[in-house]
């Protein structure tokens, strides 16, 4: 397996990647158009965020991972936070999340970042216990949101 930056060339595969994790992994159904314009826009401007592709030895694309950065006033660095990972079903429990999660890592170092983050849905006991595998632990921040049109 091959983990390199994904190019425009691969914004068909990532569509199907990307849609494919929020059908697993939050059972919601994404608009392909919406992750297209999302994804393209990320694979032409990397201050929104970097994408990797993994690649069996047929180049054939079998997982994806992205990252984006968070700036911090308080230590002064980027916080990279990874955003979406996938792998086919076919690909899994071979140790390659491993792979991809280090290609954003040793990019993350050699651009001085603070630590890699992610979140993840807190009924995906499948992928907490792959990301514990690989070095994750969970935190002591919980997530909150304010939907749009919210007020108090």
């Amino acid at each position: 397996m091959v983990v390199r930056p994904a190019r425009i060339g691969d914004l068909d595969d990532l569509v199907r990647f990307i849609r494919e994790e929020a059908r697993e992994a939050e059972s919601v159904e994404k608009m392909p158009a919406t992750l297209r314009r999302g994804i393209e826009a990320a694979l032409t401007d990397d201050s929104k965020s970097s994408y990797w592709v993994m690649a069996d030895a047929q180049d054939a694309l079998v997982g994806c991972v992205s990252a984006l950065k968070e700036w911090s006033d308080w230590n002064a660095g980027y916080y990279w936070w990874i955003q979406s990972l996938y792998l086919v079903p076919a690909c899994r429990g071979q140790g390659h999340i491993q792979l991809l999660v280090d290609a954003v890592s040793a990019e993350m170092t050699r651009q001085g970042g603070l630590e890699l983050r992610l979140y993840v849905h807190a009924g995906n006991g499948i992928a907490i216990r792959a990301y514990e595998k690989i070095g994750f632990e969970m935190s002591a921040y919980k997530i909150m949101v304010r939907r749009q049109g919210q007020s108090a």
